[in-house]
């Protein structure tokens, strides 16, 4: 199988608690939206909220996927999140080696093969 790098991207989301960002990576993986999903802090973040400097310790989710998964995954993080505007962006891939590559494609493939072969036989 031959397999680009422009198949997969990296979404990187803050998150305001490690409780909360192993349960929005357990939910991705679960779901198949993602691969894998690497739960960093926790890190401190400094930015502008509502006209005031914020300073805050979050952890940083980096989410691999598949590139035409990225709207749903985003809807997702969102319905899980509890930031009003949470951050959610995704970065093409430059390259990646081809074994990985293929095993990103196979973790997030939807079990349409594996419901078929548990059909009965004669359905």
């Amino acid at each position: 199988m031959t397999v680009a790098a422009s198949s997969a991207r990296v979404v990187l989301v803050m998150s305001a608690s490690e409780d909360e960002a192993i349960k929005i990576a357990r939910v991705l993986v679960e779901e198949r939206l993602a691969a894998c999903v690497n739960v960093v802090g926790p890190v401190r973040s400094v930015y502008r909220w509502r006209g005031a400097i914020e300073d805050a310790r979050e952890h940083l989710l980096i989410i691999k996927i598949r590139a035409h998964m990225y709207a749903k995954v985003e809807r997702r993080v969102k319905e899980l999140h509890s930031y009003e505007v949470p951050e959610v962006i995704a970065l093409p891939l430059a390259g990646g080696s081809r074994r990985y590559l293929e095993w990103l494609l196979e973790a997030t493939a939807m079990e349409r093969r594996a419901a078929k072969s548990r059909q009965p036989v004669g359905s």
